[in-house]
């Protein structure tokens, strides 16, 4: 039998389980050939509340920019349904998030079935009593009414499907950290209501045709607190094992070549930074799982692969929860004591390199006569072995040592820094005196590059320089920022200006980094011969740098400035970051 033989098959077998039309989807009841509106999910979690009351809560989470509620489903057997009674019963919380990228729609499909499945009794007997599903089925739900077919071109059904970006064309795994977009400050605080053990994001990748159904990453694995990569490795790689034994072809790192479109190029892991949803919650101390069903898969394969995974993640988790609960508030407990201690920004795969197995599928590399440029082409009625090389063995890369008090925010910046910090929990308090020549350390760029593009509507900043030991006038009104606290790593991460998504690499202090006053050449040219005149060793070190630096001996400007940078004049908050960091706990 050939593989569109099976999947015919396939999607007239899914609807056989299909229930009462009024608690079923659109997709099940279409042999999931098509997907239903948001107005559905609306109804179905209203209907699922009423059928069983007990057991599931409907609620909104907040509103989108064009109106829509954002609805969450909160499902437990245990009577469990809001965050006090989980929290007091010791119940771990699984967050299964779906439509983040709303063309990517299996997770909400997927979910409804899975939830109806497991209060009818059909699958996961008692699973729900040991713990609560806290399920989104959509998180972008602008995006979703963006509904039309080829919004996902390389995406193998429904036969239509929403945008991947928000009304206001926010991506939303691209917003974890930074929160501009009104969808993501909702989801925020529904996570810091809940404080969920475990997220599960549900995708659908893009990419080359092969074989593998579907990938499943996340973290803490390779990164955060080390005792917590226990349990991150148990959910992730439990998930792997399960899906193996349920039909599925898993890979557990994220198949994107190394080198765009060409396979022999293999694959290269990584720790994804928390602008993305599984490199956010371990700066939270939790479980962050990213669900990667394979586009090319039809959308009944997909939707039953997302099935097994939620529910092989439920399963792992009514057997491990209480365990695992446990390492996570023990990494709240020692975040709090990572001042004056190497906290790693970012990670990269060494040249450690093996060769895997990975089931693609016949292809050539051969010129376009479209594009002029070389192009892959895949045979899919030629099942192949690809042998390839991946580098999956990954240390920290940036790597900064916390300062042991905390972080200084001056009153002009604390409106900005302190809207950051709410939105995602971490504590300050506000200083009401003064103080002279407190000890702080200092961070001056030695060097800023300014991206040349706009990015989610942000110009990024890549800053290098190092903290300095220095002095200043704390004034009242200035935030102190403790290290002494659970969000400890997500602190670092956005205060740090070299970390990869914090403020500063943001954009948010970019006028801090810009030129304001300048020296003309001629008084420049003026003040370097008065200052060469008198100063025996600025002439030797001018003289040493002109014969060691041919670009700087050729560049008139550079050798102004290398003065004008001495010179009193010079302005001394030019490229120097305004927070300031402090070993002194307050």
């Amino acid at each position: 039998m050939n593989r569109l033989t099976c999947l015919s098959l396939l999607a007239l077998a899914v609807p056989a389980f299909a229930a009462d039309a009024d608690l079923s989807t659109v997709a099940e009841r279409s042999g999931y050939t098509e997907t239903g509106r948001y107005a559905e999910v609306v109804e179905l979690c209203d209907r699922y509340a009423r059928a069983w009351p007990q057991a599931v809560r409907c609620f909104d989470f907040g509103t989108t920019p064009q109106g829509r509620p954002m609805k969450a489903l909160a499902v437990s057997t245990s009577g469990a349904l809001d965050p006090k009674a989980a929290q007091a019963k010791g119940l771990p919380v699984v967050l299964a998030q779906g439509g983040i990228h709303a063309g990517e729609i299996d997770g909400k499909d997927a979910g409804f079935k899975l939830v109806r499945d497991l209060l009818e009794g059909k699958v996961g007997q008692s699973l729900l009593d040991k713990q609560v599903l806290l399920f989104v089925p959509v998180f972008n739900a602008d995006g979703h009414e963006n509904f039309r077919a080829w919004n996902r071109p390389n995406q193998r059904g429904p036969k239509e499907m929403g945008f991947r970006v928000t009304a206001q064309r926010y991506n939303l795994n691209r917003d974890y950290v930074k929160a501009d977009s009104p969808e993501m400050q909702a989801m925020l605080d529904l996570v810091q209501r809940w404080d969920p053990l475990a997220m599960l994001d549900l995708h659908v990748t893009d990419g080359a045709k092969f074989q593998h159904d579907i990938s499943i990453t996340g973290e803490p694995t390779n990164s955060g607190d080390d005792a917590l990569r226990e349990a991150g490795k148990a959910l992730l790689h439990g998930i792997v094992d399960k899906l193996a034994t349920q039909g599925s072809l898993p890979v557990d790192f994220y198949p994107s070549f190394a080198r765009d479109d060409d396979p022999a190029s293999g694959f290269v892991d990584g720790v994804s930074p928390p602008r993305f949803s599984h490199g956010y919650f371990p700066l939270r101390n939790r479980l962050g799982i990213l669900v990667e069903t394979h586009s090319w898969r039809t959308y009944p394969e997909r939707v039953k692969a997302t099935y097994n995974t939620v529910l092989d993640a439920l399963e792992l988790t009514a057997a491990n929860g209480p365990h695992w609960l446990q390492l996570a508030h023990e990494a709240d407990q020692r975040a709090a004591q990572l001042g004056g201690k190497p906290v790693p920004l970012s990670y990269k795969a060494t040249d450690a390199v093996r060769t895997i197995d990975f089931l693609g599928y016949a292809y050539t590399r051969t010129p376009s006569d479209i594009s002029g440029a070389l192009m892959t082409r895949y045979d899919e009625s030629k099942p192949q072995v690809w042998k390839v090389p991946l580098r999956n063995t990954l240390v920290p890369d940036a790597v900064v040592v916390a300062p042991k008090g905390g972080y200084l925010v001056p009153p002009q910046h604390a409106a900005a820094v302190s809207r950051w910090l709410l939105r995602h929990g971490i504590r300050y308090r506000v200083l009401t005196n003064a103080t002279s020549h407190m000890k702080v350390q200092s961070f001056v760029a030695d060097k800023v590059e300014f991206g040349g593009a706009s990015v989610e509507g942000h110009q990024r900043a890549n800053l290098q320089g190092s903290w300095r030991d220095d002095e200043a006038d704390i004034r009242a009104g200035t935030l102190y920022v403790p290290m002494a606290q659970a969000e400890a790593r997500l602190l670092v991460n956005i205060l740090e200006p070299t970390a990869p998504d914090s403020m500063a690499a943001w954009g948010e202090f970019n006028n801090a980094f810009e030129r304001k006053e300048y020296m003309e050449g001629y008084v420049a040219e003026e003040q370097a011969r008065e200052m060469l005149a008198r100063d025996p060793k600025l002439k030797a070190e001018f003289e040493k740098k002109l014969k060691d630096d041919p670009d700087f001996a050729r560049n008139p400007g550079a050798r102004l400035d290398f003065f004008y940078r001495r010179h009193p004049a010079w302005d001394r908050d030019a490229f120097r970051y305004p927070v300031l960091r402090t070993d002194t706990a307050l």
